[in-house]
């Protein structure tokens, strides 16, 4: 008697098609989002304190910190992190909704996109003059 396993086709008793894979939903994709922005904010604020409590300690080693801080990179960075901010505030917002309101699970959709259009709409000017200050723009 042979053991057979499942065709490589079969999982869990769907059916897949060759070829095919699932790049997911956009609410899953927004879920995603706003766990790694959460995240990274969280982290963000962590450095934040450690490196702000530094003053107490030493205010010559805060310094030199602070002037580690001033570089294309971490100017970057921070660019990033707003962005990541205002993603993780925004859908928060549709998330409450969604959650608190009784016809959010109806607009659901709509509203990850209008969240889309209103960060596309704030990010991308925050990301010009952030851009401009860190690559020879005047100093803020």
């Amino acid at each position: 008697m042979s053991i057979t396993a499942s065709p490589p086709d079969r999982i869990a008793g769907a059916s897949r098609r060759s070829g095919t894979l699932y790049i997911g939903d956009p609410g899953m994709w927004s879920w995603v989002a706003h766990r790694i922005t959460g995240v990274l904010t969280f982290f963000f604020l962590f450095v934040h304190v450690l490196d702000t409590a530094l003053v107490r300690v030493s205010p010559e080693v805060y310094d030199e910190v602070i002037n580690t801080y001033k570089t294309p990179f971490v100017g970057l960075l921070e660019v990033g992190l707003v962005g990541a901010v205002l993603y993780h505030a925004l859908n928060g917002i549709r998330v409450m909704l969604v959650d608190f309101w009784g016809k959010g699970p109806r607009y659901q959709r709509p509203m990850l996109w209008a969240i889309v259009g209103v960060w596309l709409l704030v990010m991308i000017p925050s990301a010009v003059i952030m851009f401009t200050h860190i690559f020879g723009g005047s100093p803020a």
